[in-house]
């Protein structure tokens, strides 16, 4: 009897995107820190929105709004002309939203800048336009496919170009901070090799309404002691603040 035979698949646009942004991850000094999170404050007063804001909104506004007091967080390492930090004027998130295209399932990155100045609604309605508007009109979808169509030792030379030489252009295309999650799927992710100075990801909640939230961050930037701080007052930033815009919200809407 034949053997079954396996068969060569080509690289997608966006599984090469995917390739080059992990290699660029991997020379990135990184560590992951984690905390236990107490949000039932936050979660009854989602639940009793109408909105019901999604998570990964929530926590962006949060982490935003800790950059105003944590400028680490507005920071990146840059490699030329010469090694330093450089610092963002304010914050910019980028978000994981997948898409299902003809043959594949993709990431596309929605960045929003200030989202500490946006209304939690105004970060749902950009959200839900990056997962149901047609994904061709997207500026990340037109962007991911223009750049995967460089050549490759001239889309290295591109890569390395955008990332290491321009902080400003770096935060504007990349953002300052990014979260991911696969919640929503019932999972969590355990470990990222963050291309950025801070990725927050988390998992799932357990029964008495805590979360395990993860932070990892590029330790040429800031060390744990501060990661530990950041973690912690993100908690309260949580229960305290994105309670608060929710319940006015509620009440304004009421």
């Amino acid at each position: 009897m034949a053997k079954s035979a396996g068969r060569s698949l080509p690289i997608s646009p966006f599984r090469r995107i995917v390739t080059d942004l992990m290699q660029f991850s991997r020379h990135v000094p990184s560590v992951a820190a984690d905390r236990r999170m107490d949000l039932r404050p936050l979660i009854a007063a989602r639940n009793a929105s109408p909105a019901r804001p999604g998570w990964c909104v929530l926590f962006s506004k949060a982490f935003a709004l800790l950059g105003r007091d944590y400028p680490e967080l507005r920071r990146t390492y840059m490699k030329f002309p010469w090694p330093r930090l450089y610092e963002h004027p304010y914050n910019v998130v980028a978000l994981n939203v997948e898409r299902q295209l003809a043959n594949e399932n993709v990431v596309l990155y929605c960045l929003i800048s200030r989202p500490e100045t946006r209304t939690i609604a105004a970060l749902e309605e950009i959200v839900r336009r990056h997962k149901e508007e047609p994904v061709e009109s997207l500026r990340s979808y037109q962007r991911s496919i223009a750049v995967s169509r460089i050549p490759w030792p001239l889309r290295q030379a591109f890569w390395w170009g955008s990332l290491n030489v321009f902080g400003r252009r770096r935060s504007h295309n990349f953002g300052t901070f990014s979260i991911s999650s696969i919640a929503a799927q019932g999972a969590g992710l355990l470990h990222l090799i963050p291309l950025l100075t801070s990725t927050l990801h988390y998992g799932m909640f357990d029964d008495m309404g805590r979360l395990d939230v993860r932070l990892s961050f590029d330790h040429r930037v800031m060390d744990g002691g501060t990661v530990g701080r950041i973690l912690t007052d993100l908690e309260a930033m949580l229960n305290r603040e994105m309670v608060s815009e929710i319940t006015a919200d509620r009440r304004r809407a009421a």
